[in-house]
């Protein structure tokens, strides 16, 4: 396969929808909906998504119930009544966010697969816009950078850590880490579809995975409503489990970049204390010999994680082409 080429995670240039939709795929779009316990919401966002995908020659719209204990499941049942095209599955238990979209993306069929909220705090009707710059990118991510997005100063704290946190990861601009808008390529997101949580961090996970591994990114600013009914989000809970998951995100797809601190401060150590040893004490003692090889052994457990990495990454890639 040809190395993919990678580009910064910028604002793509937004196309003129004057024009009629034609996409470069193999075959139809899919649209992915997580769903639990959204009765107040869902049959809305059924409405917004047929209205914003009419003009596609073929699309596959796939709900997927994930437990629902409200009213969620008997309103799903009645549009499929109206719309025998609306495929609902459903998880017999709550398994989480990561685990209902992939659920969602083993059954579809598409080579571009498009996810949403249920929620109603994405603009569905802006999913036109982002399918079409699929066609030259391997993800598309709506940014809620707009001015009017509507986000609870309570989460916006820990984002801003966060995303520099992994922006120094990526080493490149994320303007949005976790946006649950967003199109991406079955072929790209298949290769990491093992790894990829059951949880809300399924986003994250994978927006560290493309662009650590050099695939196109593309962002385009949208808007983001306060959300119909009740979050589903703990904010302590869920930002720490956040925290953890960029931490082992970047230990896997990163290491020397999550060891590199680390590495360098058992070596100024090492320097220090040799110099001490051999300027004042004249003798070389236990502590600066621990220090050398604590220093030598993490120096080379961080060069076998990156080799690991590396090699991972290669096997991913050369995947579709031995089926």
């Amino acid at each position: 396969m040809a190395e993919l080429l990678y580009r910064t995670s910028i604002f793509a240039e937004l196309p003129n929808w004057s024009d009629p939709v034609e996409l470069t795929v193999r075959h139809q779009v899919a649209v992915i909906v997580p769903c639990f316990n959204e009765q107040d919401a869902i049959a809305r966002t059924i409405r917004e998504l047929r209205a914003a995908l009419h003009i596609l020659d073929g699309y596959e719209l796939i709900v997927i119930d994930d437990g629902s204990t409200d009213g969620t499941a008997a309103i799903l049942k009645d549009e499929q009544r109206s719309d025998p095209s609306l495929r609902v599955i459903s998880h017999a238990r709550n398994r989480g966010y990561g685990a209902a979209l992939k659920t969602g993306i083993r059954a579809s069929r598409g080579e571009l697969v498009v996810i949403t909220d249920a929620d109603g705090t994405y603009p569905n009707h802006r999913l036109q816009n982002l399918i079409q710059l699929a066609a030259n990118a391997d993800m598309v991510v709506g940014a809620r950078t707009a001015d009017d997005v509507e986000y609870p100063f309570i989460r916006r704290l820990p984002k801003l850590f966060l995303q520099a946190y992994a922006r120094w990861i990526a080493q490149t601009d994320i303007p949005d880490l976790n946006s649950g808008m967003r199109v991406l390529r079955r072929s790209v997101v298949e290769r990491f579809l093992n790894i990829l949580p059951d949880g809300f961090s399924f986003t994250t996970t994978i927006t560290l995975a493309l662009l650590t591994n050099r695939y196109i990114v593309q962002y385009v600013p949208i808007s983001y409503a306060a959300r119909i009914g009740t979050s589903k989000i703990r904010p302590i809970r869920d930002t720490a489990k956040f925290f953890q998951l960029v931490l082992r995100t970047g230990m896997y797809f990163a290491p020397l970049r999550v060891y590199g601190p680390m590495l360098w401060l058992m070596f100024l150590a090492f320097v220090a204390s040799i110099c001490y040893d051999v300027l004042v004490l004249e003798d070389l003692t236990e502590k600066t010999l621990l220090l050398m090889i604590l220093f030598i052994n993490s120096t080379m457990f961080a060069l076998l994680a990156d080799m690991i990495d590396k090699r991972s990454t290669r096997e991913r890639r050369e995947a579709p082409l031995q089926k």
